[in-house]
């Protein structure tokens, strides 16, 4: 049976997928010193992992900014590259089963692609703000730039004594904003905060600013669905910011079951054989 073998190459991390029959199968990743190493070694976990021989793949489908480092066939077999907008749209069409959606690819930066059924999926923009900057501030803050380490952190820390709510600053809720709504990121945080606070503060900035900016990229696009993909789109975190946001703007947060693996479905989806 042949397979077609999708590839999210990161610049430390891989992704890997295998179709078969259309459908994906045991999605698995790899972290490494360096693009190279870590598709080979994902490639081979993979075959290693599912018991696939190399004669069974058919074609190897590239995504992702370290596809840029490999300018030969993997292995051999036959290589293809797909645009990664392309391949977030449809990876997360795959899985969140939506035809009409904005899609949120949360990265080391965030970026933004509408789709439309019957129309090919356009990148509409992004902003410098991911797990980049969840991991640079946490290793200016709080000493590490384990997202693990600073999610287990989080919940125990108490974002009230960071953010600066509606309800502190106003007597009643202001026009569309309820009190709990969030008036300034960070605005009530003191040189002494715990570790814990501050790591629920930077976590729920970087998830805010991505939900905000989203609604925002969907304004006269008629989406009101927004499917979240990537690693950020793991964070325990995300079911108590995104919820909020829907009720404020009026839209819906999806996380697909392989939302992490979007990307790399998407490229072997790309195949068109």
């Amino acid at each position: 049976m042949s397979i077609i073998i999708g590839i999210d190459v990161g610049i430390s991390t891989t992704k890997i997928v295998g179709l078969r029959d259309g459908k994906p199968s045991a999605p698995t990743r790899i972290t490494a010193a360096d693009p190279i190493t870590s598709l080979y070694g994902a490639f081979g976990k993979y075959l290693h992992d599912n018991g696939i021989k190399l004669q069974s793949v058919d074609h190897v489908m590239l995504t992702g900014v370290g596809a840029a480092y490999v300018n030969k066939d993997v292995y051999g077999l036959p290589t293809s590259r797909c645009d990664e907008f392309l391949a977030d749209a449809l990876g997360a069409r795959y899985e969140s089963h939506l035809d009409n959606a904005i899609v949120v690819s949360m990265g080391t930066g965030t970026s933004f692609v509408m789709c439309k059924e019957g129309a090919t999926p356009k990148h509409i923009g992004g902003i410098g703000i991911g797990g980049g900057t969840l991991q640079g501030l946490s290793r200016i803050m709080l000493n590490t730039s384990d997202i693990k380490q600073v999610s287990a952190m989080a919940m125990q820390g108490d974002i009230r004594h960071i953010n600066l709510l509606i309800g502190d600053i106003s007597a009643q809720p202001l026009p569309g904003l309820p009190m709990e709504a969030t008036a300034s990121i960070f605005a009530r945080a003191h040189n002494d905060a715990p570790k814990e606070d501050i790591a629920a503060g930077i976590i729920a900035m970087v998830l805010q600013s991505i939900g905000s900016a989203a609604v925002l990229a969907a304004q006269g696009t008629g989406c009101h669905d927004m499917v979240l993909i990537g690693n950020l789109s793991l964070l325990p975190q995300c079911k108590e910011i995104f919820p909020p946001l829907e009720k404020l703007y009026g839209v819906r947060f999806h996380i697909p079951k392989y939302s992490e693996y979007c990307t790399a479905i998407g490229a072997a989806l790309a195949y068109k054989g």
